[in-house]
């Protein structure tokens, strides 16, 4: 079992939301986070000032899938949110030792 990490500009969630349920993938969590990488922020005009924005708005997926499912996962996202320029994000993949559905006490993959 493989729990998906996808940090993605927030205007294309949907995107990647039809993208997934399109492969099969039932169930996603979804964290509105903020951030940065390479792209270092930027600078905007409020009022005829002008600030830095540090941190910037990110959409955090979180998917937990069986091992088979981690390469269609993995192109699902690429394909719908990739714009080609710098911030469109990053794609974790680590994995899990023990899930638990609480209501059922099913474990493992029953449990995804």
């Amino acid at each position: 079992m493989k729990l998906i990490t996808a940090i993605i500009k927030p205007f294309k969630l949907d995107d990647a939301r039809e993208a997934l349920s399109e492969i099969g993938i039932q169930g996603l969590t979804v964290t509105e986070v903020k951030g940065f990488g390479r792209q270092k922020g930027h600078t905007e005009l409020y009022r005829g000032a002008e600030y830095v924005v540090d941190f910037l708005p990110k959409s955090k997926l979180e998917i937990a899938i069986n091992d088979e499912q981690v390469d269609a996962v993995i192109d699902a996202i690429k394909a719908s949110t990739s714009s080609g320029k710098i911030g469109d994000g990053k794609i974790f993949v680590t994995t899990l030792v023990e899930v638990v559905r609480i209501r059922t006490g099913e474990s493992g993959a029953a449990a995804l």
